[in-house]
């Protein structure tokens, strides 16, 4: 079997580790506990791999910026030999969105990136600046570029008039000022309180109301966002910004040495054969939440490819009396 081909095809199995993960993370909605809601999710995607014949590792996986449970980096995971000699990258978040599991609020996903070894960068859970956009903006925008000149020049790919134009941001203290250099070139904010893997590649969608997403984020959602925007041919530019110096020591500890470097959505999937999948667990702009109702829980999962391109929507049933 082609080494793609194989990749391909354990998406298709990862959709039953994100969908685990989010019905586990579900029975935590509202209930205010986000550690509890995290560790639900992380021990049913772990036990889950554990059952899919495949042999990959961590290479960057979100918690450890937040002190939270997760799935930490070099870790292994699965139980059998399919691509034993070469491997299997994974990037992981089993909740994204903790907090909005947690006080009920939308936008979480349990989501999963894979690759043939050495597809995925490989560094520390921390954060970094962000600019996002779909294919026909990718070429115009510059991490370097003042915020206006940005706005501007998506507006333009794009044929649209700034004031049309809508810039997902983080709603958090530390885009105060980017917030009101957006808002004086006359374009729209979307602010969301989590979950900037979902409105990354919400601004690649052709459906979507998002046009591009601007801000400082965490580390492992870029390389995540990365993953679907190859399948989507859009863009991604990031540049570490840890917060303190733990995070500094965890970086370069990691390796990491320049944090003035501009990193490409390139730099982050380093091939065509990394795939992509997501299931949701509080409706948000990507998917449908997990639904319980009628003695069974739906799910509604994701599986993107860059080779060849595609876009799967999954809905599952999954009824009571034949769950684990």
């Amino acid at each position: 079997m082609e080494r793609d081909s194989v990749v391909q095809n354990l998406a298709l199995e990862f959709v039953q580790v994100t969908e685990a993960a989010a019905i586990a993370a579900a029975g935590w909605i509202g209930k205010g506990d986000p550690k509890a809601a995290d560790g639900a999710a992380v021990t049913a995607m772990r036990e889950r791999f554990k059952k899919i014949d495949f042999c990959g590792e961590v290479v960057i996986g979100e918690g450890a910026k937040d002190e939270a449970p997760e799935l930490f980096v070099g870790e292994t995971l699965g139980c059998g030999a399919a691509l034993k000699d070469e491997g299997v990258d994974i990037a992981v978040d089993p909740l994204e969105c903790t907090n909005s599991v947690a006080f009920g609020r939308p936008n979480a996903i349990s989501v999963i990136a894979a690759g043939p070894r050495g597809s995925l960068y490989r560094a520390a859970d921390s954060y970094m600046e962000k600019i996002a956009v779909g294919n026909a903006a990718a070429e115009v925008i510059d991490l370097d570029a003042p915020v206006e000149d940005t706005v501007y020049k998506v507006a333009h790919a794009l044929g649209k008039d700034t004031s049309e134009v809508t810039v997902a941001v983080l709603d958090r203290p530390r885009h105060e000022t980017l917030i009101q250099e957006i808002r004086r070139t006359g374009a729209r904010i979307a602010l969301f309180t989590d979950g900037d893997v979902a409105m990354a590649i919400a601004a690649a969608l052709d459906d979507s109301s998002i046009d591009l997403l601007m801000g400082i984020g965490g580390s492992t959602e870029a390389v995540l966002a990365a993953a679907a925007l190859s399948a989507l041919e859009g863009q991604i530019l990031c540049r570490w910004k840890p917060k303190d110096e733990k995070h500094i020591l965890r970086l370069r500890q990691a390796g990491v040495t320049d944090f003035n470097q501009i990193l490409t959505r390139n730099d982050l999937v380093r091939s065509n054969e990394v795939t992509f999948t997501a299931t949701g667990i509080v409706s948000g702009p990507l998917l449908t939440g997990v639904v319980v109702k009628n003695k069974q829980i739906t799910t509604h999962s994701l599986i993107m490819t860059a080779h060849p391109r595609t876009m799967r929507f999954i809905e599952t049933h999954h009824f009571f009396s034949h769950m684990v």
